[in-house]
């Protein structure tokens, strides 16, 4: 089996997806790539997230080509694909409709950073992304160019939901955990009153500071 080792890792990170209320039924998908060969493992379309074992992961090309495995992989694959083309640097793509956050995106509105959580992970706001159809590269296009000269490891699609990436597959999951997180939060405390902001020196600090002091070194 070709890429044993990373399909097995993208097995067990879809169960953190429904764990942590984060998809709905087949919603929602993982892939890695794998620096050495540029291959890239991704969820199968269609199946029910406790039916998913490594063997059932698809192992594609770069260009989204199947390669490996038995099943058709995510409609959402040319998108993944394309975001590894234009972020080296990015080793790990998860999508989800997690449901804070897929209501920001159904608004057109990017979440707003006033958490000091949000500015150790994100530095700045999650930003939403414009429109696009399911099945090809614009997506990943839209969520390339909204992460452009953004801090943030996740973008909304607007309509859609939440596409978040890391150095792995992983630290994408991670940011897609925080960003449905952060979404709660920032929706709840609007029932509340106005969102108290906190000042960009501030969050840039607060990044700064997690990013490279906090945890174990």
């Amino acid at each position: 089996m070709l890429l044993r080792q990373l399909r097995e890792e993208i097995c067990r990170l879809h169960a953190e997806l429904p764990k942590n209320n984060l998809v709905a039924w087949t919603s929602g998908n993982i892939s890695a790539r794998d620096p050495a060969s540029g291959l890239v493992a991704i969820k199968p379309s269609g199946l029910r997230f406790e039916e998913l074992t490594p063997a059932s992961m698809v192992v594609t090309d770069l260009a989204g080509q199947p390669v490996d495995g038995e099943l058709a992989p995510s409609s959402d694959t040319a998108s993944h694909c394309y975001i590894y083309r234009q972020m080296p640097s990015i080793n790990g793509v998860v999508h989800t409709h997690s449901r804070y956050a897929t209501a920001f995106a159904v608004v057109g509105e990017s979440i707003p950073c006033v958490t000091t959580a949000m500015a150790d992970e994100f530095g700045g706001e999650i930003p939403c992304a414009g429109f696009g159809l399911i099945g090809g590269e614009e997506i990943g296009a839209l969520v390339v160019e909204a992460l452009r000269g953004h801090r943030s490891p996740a973008a909304l699609l607007r309509n859609h939901g939440v596409f978040a990436i890391g150095e792995s597959a992983a630290a994408a999951v991670k940011a897609a955990v925080m960003t449905e997180d952060n979404a709660a939060i920032v929706w709840t405390a609007r029932q509340l009153g106005e969102l108290i902001p906190i000042a960009k020196e501030d969050i840039d600090r607060l990044y700064e500071r997690y990013q490279n002091v906090y945890g174990q070194r």
